[in-house]
């Protein structure tokens, strides 16, 4: 589907007409990733990426600058929030607090997506590959790149930032789970599909996943149901029988749905299983932090999941020191069969959003207040202990 000659031209001429432009990215532009950068490159325009659209812009492009919303980056928030023009590309971005209040213009193949999540001053329906074939002709050359470079610049210091946090730590007993994910993306192999259920798994991969053009990463993305992770890796599996699939599944995710575990021992489905194991459901209780509640049936009892692994006839590891982890991801990785490796991880470990509103700083000062006064301030501590240890 490609748009009309007369909407090209009306398309071009506004983004000629501004010197700011920041495009938001999503995974309408599967498929599109050359002539994504060569409009970037045109209009000196950062790219900021929804979490669908990673797999699919991320790699090998010079003008990425990470997410916005609740689990991005500082830099997607700056750069959007910079713009005099957000041109969105193949997203159906859900999140309003986070669009900047500048003319936006939006290309989406689907036309009932066009300005369903903010107000747009120009809607095109079409596919974005042959739209953006079609603009390039008509774009000026823009020469100003003060823009993209700051935005740029803000990316490297966010991605910086989020490497100091991906160390093995000094906490006892547990790991960090940046530090998981990162060696995770190290050690996976080039065409890896990887999987992850919602919550704290999705935020660790989304910020630490490296894609690279080959690579999958599958999840309810868009309708954030739980325990989605194994059954989403099983399929892909029994799709790509040659390729490695892994499991980013978090504990409570695991458990409800635990009886597919027992399928991949059943047809001999080579994926490997990551358990995040912080006993508890950890997204929600962050949720209730910042709400200013007590975290209330949140605690999960969990057992042993290597050794139930092992009794149902997968290899099982069980990983409670960080010096631990690779040696048993290398060997894990190379079985032939399915693998379980049950990371302990620490249940206090907190992801910063790119742009903290004061309703949150209020909400979590009123979370601390209330555990003082309930005699658990062993957990603040803990919480500091975590966290503050950079």
């Amino acid at each position: 589907m490609r748009p009309s000659d007369e909407r090209i031209e009306q398309l071009a001429q506004a983004l000629n007409g501004v010197k700011k432009i920041t495009i938001l990215a999503g995974a309408g532009c599967a498929g599109a990733h050359d002539e994504l950068i060569k409009v970037a490159e045109k209009l000196k325009a950062p790219i900021v990426h929804a979490l669908r659209g990673k797999e699919h812009i991320e790699y090998e492009n010079p003008y990425d600058v990470g997410m916005t919303g609740l689990i991005g980056f500082s830099s997607g928030y700056f750069a959007m929030e910079s713009c005099n023009l957000l041109l969105m590309l193949g997203t159906d971005f859900p999140y309003p607090q986070f669009y900047p209040k500048v003319k936006i213009v939006q290309v989406d193949v689907r036309g009932e997506n066009i300005g369903r999540r903010a107000r747009v001053d120009l809607g095109v329906v079409g596919d974005i590959k042959e739209t953006l074939k079609l603009l390039m002709s008509s774009l000026n050359q823009k020469e100003n790149q003060d823009h993209l470079n700051q935005a740029l610049n803000h990316y490297t210091k966010a991605l910086s930032d989020l490497d100091d946090l991906a160390v093995p730590g000094s906490i006892k007993n547990s790991v960090h789970p940046q530090y998981m994910v990162k060696l995770l993306s190290e050690l996976a192999s080039d065409d890896a599909i990887f999987s992850c259920d919602v919550g704290t798994p999705t935020v660790w991969a989304a910020r630490h996943l490296k894609m690279n053009g080959k690579r999958r990463l599958l999840g309810s993305f868009n309708h954030g149901s739980m325990a989605s992770a194994l059954p989403q890796a099983i399929g892909a599996q029994v799709a790509f029988p040659k390729r490695q699939v892994i499991s980013l599944s978090g504990d409570g995710g695991f458990a409800m749905l635990m009886g597919d575990f027992l399928t991949l021992n059943q047809h001999d489905l080579p994926v490997k299983t990551i358990v995040f194991n912080n006993s508890a459901l950890g997204f929600v209780e962050l949720e209730m932090k910042a709400a200013g509640l007590l975290e209330t049936a949140t605690s999960l009892k969990n057992p042993n999941f290597a050794k139930l692994a092992e009794g149902a006839g997968v290899k099982g590891f069980r990983i409670e020191q960080s010096a631990d982890l690779e040696p048993a991801l290398r060997e894990a990785f190379t079985l032939d069969g399915p693998a379980l490796i049950d990371v302990v991880v620490s249940r206090n470990e907190l992801f910063m959003p790119p742009h903290i509103t004061a309703d949150q700083v209020h909400g979590f000062g009123l979370f601390a207040f209330k555990v003082v006064l309930s005699g658990k301030g062993d957990e603040l501590i803990d919480l500091a202990k975590t966290n503050l240890w950079r």
